[in-house]
């Protein structure tokens, strides 16, 4: 993944130059910001390819963008964008509808008609959002449907909303941790959970291939689970009833998977655990508050199947982390890794990758 930053183009010349390169990233836009600020101007462009899916997850300030009709004749792309609120606020506006997003939330727009999107925050680190470009033929749904859904606010709080919400905030923290196969996969996963929460918002759930509704369930599920890992009453009664199914239901989604529910619940908890005894940072934390933060209520368990898994016990994992100084990724971070790129020196280079 690369992220795109302004470090090094002249301070009164970011916002022209963040203009001139949007429409090479994207397609013919028209970009503001609050007036005034253009000399103050700062915005980070994460960007990651995921097969057919663009992803780019914006940072800045406030701003709008406009796609209009002399825009649209220039040159389209003809394609579908969702967009997910990372942080601050959102408004959307497209087929004369508006939509007034709040974090978690999800918005469709098409490529091929004018829409606005303005989009900010008070927090200093600025607004943030998550845009998922894709073709249109990606999703299994009529056109008209489509139609109906361009700005339409899919509340990120409830329902097949939240758990697609749920799917997307995760992936923005892991965009860089793909391999490119791992990214094709990630990208079948991604269209599944977007059809199913387009598919809920239209209830046209008729509409969606069995399959594709089969896999956006386990990508959900998937995501519930990572992001309530620290509950220790994460029970698979408790994840079907979160997701409206049987737990009867659930077991059979994962035995297709080879996995047991709670064997790969423990692998993720595990995972974290290793993971935070060799953050250096974590050493003054215990290593019963550490398997408490995952979900391990039972020390000697949780010593049992960790010793199970990498065959050391947790002490001794920790002990031998620190004694080679192994590097470690936090998992507080809420921003992706990436490789910086300053854009006024790099767009213009191919890749390394």
């Amino acid at each position: 993944m690369d992220v795109v930053t302004f470090a090094k183009v002249p301070v009164d010349e970011r916002f022209a130059f963040w203009r001139e390169m949007s429409a090479k990233m994207w397609m013919p836009l028209d970009a503001h910001c609050e007036p005034g600020t253009e000399s103050a101007f700062q915005a980070q462009v994460a960007l990651n390819g995921l097969g057919p899916v663009q992803a780019t997850v914006l940072t800045a300030p406030s701003l709008t963008i406009r796609r209009t009709p002399r825009l649209i004749r220039r040159s389209d792309p003809e394609t579908l964008f969702v967009t997910c609120t990372v942080r601050g606020h959102a408004i959307g506006e497209q087929a004369d509808r508006q939509a007034e997003l709040r974090v978690g939330d999800l918005m469709l727009r098409d490529s091929s008609h004018p829409y606005l999107t303005r989009f900010g925050s008070t927090d200093p680190a600025g607004g943030q959002v998550l845009s998922l470009q894709f073709p249109r033929s990606s999703l299994p749904l009529p056109e008209r449907g489509l139609r109906e859904l361009s700005a339409l606010r899919i509340r990120g709080d409830r329902g097949i909303g939240a758990l697609a919400s749920q799917y997307l905030l995760q992936l923005v923290r892991r965009l860089g941790e793909f391999s490119p196969d791992e990214a094709m996969r990630v990208s079948t996963l991604t269209l599944d959970v977007l059809t199913a929460a387009l598919a809920g918002a239209l209830d046209a759930n008729s509409a969606v291939p069995p399959g594709s509704r089969r896999r956006a369930l386990l990508a959900q599920i998937h995501a519930f689970v990572q992001a309530n890992l620290g509950d220790a009453q994460l029970t698979p009664a408790a994840i079907a009833a979160a997701h409206h199914i049987s737990v009867s239901y659930l077991h059979q989604l994962f035995r297709d998977e080879e996995h047991t529910v709670a064997g790969w619940i423990r692998e993720r908890r595990l995972e974290r655990c290793r993971r935070d005894l060799a953050e250096p940072w974590l050493a003054a934390r215990t290593i019963t508050a550490i398997a408490a933060r995952w979900g391990f209520t039972n020390l000697q368990h949780f010593s049992q199947a960790f010793r199970g898994a990498y065959g050391l016990s947790p002490r001794q994992y920790r002990q031998q982390c620190a004694a080679v100084r192994l590097p470690a990724v936090r998992e507080d971070r809420s921003d992706p890794p990436a490789r910086p790129v300053d854009l006024a020196i790099e767009w213009s280079r191919p890749s390394p990758d």
